[in-house]
């Protein structure tokens, strides 16, 4: 078990004073039985009144709007978190079966519709029908198909964008963890394996040394369900482990940005963001 310390800091700046803006942030993680929040707030400048509140998908919102002009932005989320290793435990559900279960609850019939973002490319179609023929059991196979298309795609900024879909990014073979994630769900769900976006961090050291900041940003992974939920990190090829912090699930990044918002005026933004993670013990 590790425990990290997060501090998110995004925002926007203007090229003038904006007469107002409405926002919402999913930033800050909740207690699981994997995590544990010892600590969480959120700052913002210029300082508002915050309405916070569990979304449909049941991660956490706080919504707020600043109504005086403003020419920048600033929101900073930290939080104290206690995480423990979630290892894959695969189960003996059949095919049969999970066909039968998944149409039983909403969470799980939500997750096998695919998405304008998760749009199955007939590429990567054709790759996890020929990897589920070779499993028994779709816990497996989802598996194979999710390490299947982490080797595939080469993890690089700047090809794809917040925008890119899966098809767009499997077409370049290169993207980064949002188009990794969104390429292995739209693989999962065209072989009828229901799966989720996950949106969270990740400290980047396997070895890191306590008390010691490093930089970070959001990470994004994915959760699939063949009888129980496992989680996988197609990017990095790993199992979800004690450096992982999850603060969302939904069906495509859509579901769950860290920063979405409207404002009033004629000027441009820009947006800027800084991850800092510290292993505390």
């Amino acid at each position: 078990m590790k425990r990290l310390r997060i501090e998110h800091a995004t925002g926007f700046a203007y090229q003038g004073d904006v007469g107002a803006s409405y926002n919402e942030a999913r930033m800050l993680p909740s207690s699981t039985d994997s995590q544990f929040v010892l600590s969480s707030q959120l700052d913002i400048e210029p300082s508002t009144s915050v309405n916070q509140y569990l979304d449909y998908f049941g991660t956490r919102v706080a919504a707020f709007d600043v109504m005086a002009g403003h020419a920048a932005l600033n929101i900073t989320a930290r939080s104290l978190v206690e995480v423990r290793p979630r290892p894959l435990a695969h189960g003996d559900m059949s095919w049969d079966g999970l066909a039968r279960e998944a149409e039983r609850s909403i969470s799980t019939v939500e997750m096998m519709t695919q998405t304008p973002r998760t749009g199955v490319h007939p590429e990567v179609a054709e790759l996890a029908r020929s990897i589920a023929a070779e499993h028994d059991t779709p816990s497996r196979a989802a598996l194979a198909i999710a390490s299947a298309i982490g080797e595939a795609v080469e993890y690089m900024h700047g090809i794809t964008g917040v925008h890119s879909t899966a098809s767009e990014a499997w077409e370049e073979r290169k993207g980064v963890c949002q188009d990794m994630a969104h390429i292995t769900l739209s693989a999962l769900r065209s072989v009828g394996i229901p799966a989720r976006y996950v949106s969270g961090y990740l400290h980047p050291q396997a070895d890191a040394e306590v008390g010691v900041p490093v930089s970070g940003e959001s990470h994004a992974w994915v959760e699939w369900f063949a009888g129980d939920w496992q989680g996988f990190d197609p990017t990095n090829g790993t199992e979800i482990c004690d450096r992982h912090v999850m603060v969302g699930r939904g069906r495509d990044y859509n579901d769950v940005p860290p920063l979405r918002g409207v404002y009033a005026g004629p000027f441009k933004s820009n947006l800027h963001v800084k991850v800092t993670i510290t292993r505390e013990a």
